[in-house]
């Protein structure tokens, strides 16, 4: 990666609202699911391990950052959810299966795109106040 790419991504999480950087971190953790299912495809175990690995780092902050407090009903229900991804990504990555990684790939674009519209839902009411 170069310098000023590297600069720039530093930079856009730093100045990034927390509902921003929860995109963020969906959006890396769909990237690096797609990128384990194409090297099982492709048979490049290296590059599957590694990207399960990443893909199972975002997930844990995803689930570290919960505030069931807050949260209730819904951070119980995200932290199944979390738990089953970690739970799937560990037997695609054991088994070199894919199936598993599907099924986590569609949870979080599901997750993706519920949080993408409560953030727009969110931004259009801070804007009628």
């Amino acid at each position: 990666m170069s310098y000023g790419l590297g600069a720039y991504k530093k930079t856009s999480v730093q100045t990034a609202s927390k509902e921003q950087i929860l995109l963020m971190l969906y959006q890396a953790a769909i990237k690096h699911c797609k990128k384990a299912i194409q090297a099982i495809d492709d048979k490049d175990l290296a590059m599957k391990g590694e990207s399960i690995g990443k893909l199972q780092d975002i997930v844990i902050e995803l689930s570290n950052s919960l505030d069931f407090e807050v949260g209730g009903d819904v951070a119980r229900e995200l932290a199944s959810l979390y738990d089953y991804i970690m739970y799937s990504t560990t037997q695609a990555n054991i088994k070199i299966d894919k199936a598993p990684l599907e099924s986590s790939l569609k949870i979080l674009n599901t997750l993706y795109e519920g949080w993408s519209q409560a953030v727009k839902a969110l931004k259009a009411e801070k804007k009628v106040k």
